[in-house]
């Protein structure tokens, strides 16, 4: 999807550079602006497309399914960042994930968005004070863990909800609260 989205997008701005000089309103303006559109609605609809396709799988597939709830409003004020977060479509991708859940009868937890998930190491639980976006790889300094840096995230959202309880009475998000502490 990814690939094909990135091609449509190249010629689209290809054809908005060809159309900027074109008098308004002329028959081959018009017919440029319906190619731009035509464009636009294509894109879309690849992008509506795969984001059900890959929501029906994992509320179909999975009986448990965790994810953050994301601060996109503050993703997007970074401007590096803005448009891959938009197009992404984080709310239609956790609105599709909501019902599906409930249609297929998984369950659809959402994590709080201060929760430190990528900052926290999966294997000892100690939480790093600064992790940059452009560290992919999680390195700890107390354990000497290293993983990817979303694997380690993935593994703490689970460990946060596990169900299991300790012999304190205390479940695992509990746990994980208190190493943080």
């Amino acid at each position: 999807m990814l690939n094909l989205t990135k091609k449509l997008e190249s010629k689209l701005s290809r054809l908005q550079y060809l159309n900027r000089n074109k008098t308004k309103f002329s028959s081959n303006w018009k017919k440029a602006q319906l190619k731009i559109a035509q464009l636009h609605n294509r894109i879309a609809n690849i992008r509506k497309d795969t984001l059900h396709k890959l929501t029906t799988y994992l509320a179909k597939n999975h009986s448990q399914i965790v994810i953050e709830d994301l601060n996109v409003s503050g993703m997007i004020s970074n401007h590096k960042l803005a448009k891959a977060v938009a197009d992404m479509g984080f709310y239609e991708f956790r609105r599709q994930l909501e019902y599906k859940c409930e249609l297929y009868g998984s369950k659809l937890i959402v994590v709080d968005r201060w929760f430190p998930s990528s900052k926290t190491c999966s294997h000892c639980g100690e939480v790093k004070q600064f992790l940059s976006l452009s560290e992919r790889v999680f390195n700890c300094e107390g354990c000497n863990f290293s993983c990817d840096r979303d694997l380690n995230a993935a593994l703490n959202l689970a460990m946060a909800v596990s169900s299991t309880v300790t012999a304190c009475g205390l479940d695992n998000a509990d746990v994980a609260r208190m190493k943080q502490e």
